[in-house]
């Protein structure tokens, strides 16, 4: 059957240096359903592009384009045109098959039929919705990183800034525990609730709309054993402080949504407050930390940092 979109969409357009790819690229997520973005080898821009409603979310649009570049101290352009929602659609089915991840995960639309791929713990994502498809180096980081902590058998994970939720069900379906999963944004959490149910998991992660450590139900639980943050790394940086102590001795963090050139400064917060590298991910342009606490030494400790 064919989906079809109730209202018209637009694409949202902007192109700018490395240095303010982040800002932007959360400035659209406040106003678009599905954000992507992709680089210019020969001018090294990167060109942001937002789907969303046309006429929808644009004071929110206009206030975090603002709040960009005020950050960066850049001005983008920004340019529109209207999509065609069913050749959008089309378009996404197209360019989201099952993704083979790490070892262990197969990542697929449901638009996609037949058998699951043996030997892979298959999370099924909304195929219409375009963000947190582990096709991105980010969330193939982490799954990655996942992989390798998991003999640690970490008792309390949490997943901030959850999106679709793939990184709470990865850390589900694999350790078979329960998972905190927080996003500042109300129409993730619903996306991430749909994707639990979707996938099995709807007693064992919870789903919470919280902003960052600000949240009482963040806080107030007892100390992670495990904590995603797959984000943006100014934000990373400034929580590094309240990310340490939330950490259980010997716990881990893996922080992610970082360009190459982000990562040192990332890392150095985090040091900081008492944490020491592991591992380096890299997918792409796309760099993933994996942090251990100090502290007591558990099974899959490694005494210095790999780099893959």
């Amino acid at each position: 059957m064919m989906l079809r979109h109730a209202t018209a969409l637009e694409t949202v357009s902007v192109v700018v240096p490395e240095d303010a790819l982040d800002a932007y690229e959360a400035a659209l997520a406040q106003a678009c359903g599905t954000v992507g973005f992709f680089k210019d080898d020969d001018t090294g821009l990167w060109t942001i592009e937002g789907v969303k409603d046309q006429g929808a979310n644009e004071s929110d649009l206009a206030m975090a384009l603002a709040l960009a570049e005020l950050a960066t101290g850049f001005a983008a352009a920004v340019t529109r045109h209207p999509t065609q929602a069913e050749g959008w659609l089309a378009r996404t089915f197209e360019a989201f098959p099952e993704q083979l991840v790490g070892r262990r995960f197969a990542v697929r639309g449901t638009h996609l039929d037949g058998p699951l791929t043996p030997g892979r713990l298959t999370i099924v994502l909304d195929a219409a919705i375009a963000f947190g498809s582990g096709e991105h180096g980010s969330t193939r980081g982490c799954l990655r990183a996942l992989e390798r902590v998991a003999a640690r058998r970490p008792q309390h994970t949490l997943d901030l800034g959850t999106g679709s939720g793939i990184l709470a069900m990865a850390a589900s379906k694999l350790l078979h525990r329960r998972v905190l999963a927080t996003d500042i944004d109300p129409w993730s959490v619903r996306v991430a609730r749909d994707n639990a149910r979707r996938n099995g998991l709807g007693a064992r992660m919870r789903a919470l709309r919280a902003d960052g450590w600000g949240s009482p139900a963040v806080r107030g639980h007892s100390r992670y054993d495990l904590i995603f943050a797959n984000i943006l790394a100014r934000p990373l940086t400034r929580m590094a402080k309240h990310l340490a102590p939330a950490l259980a001795p010997g716990g881990t963090a893996i922080l992610a949504g970082l360009l190459g050139s982000q990562a040192r400064w990332v890392l150095a917060a985090h040091r900081h407050h008492g944490l020491v590298l592991e591992h380096v991910i890299r997918e792409g342009q796309w760099t993933t930390l994996v942090l251990r606490k100090t502290g007591a030494v558990r099974p899959g400790h490694a005494s210095r940092p790999a780099t893959e």
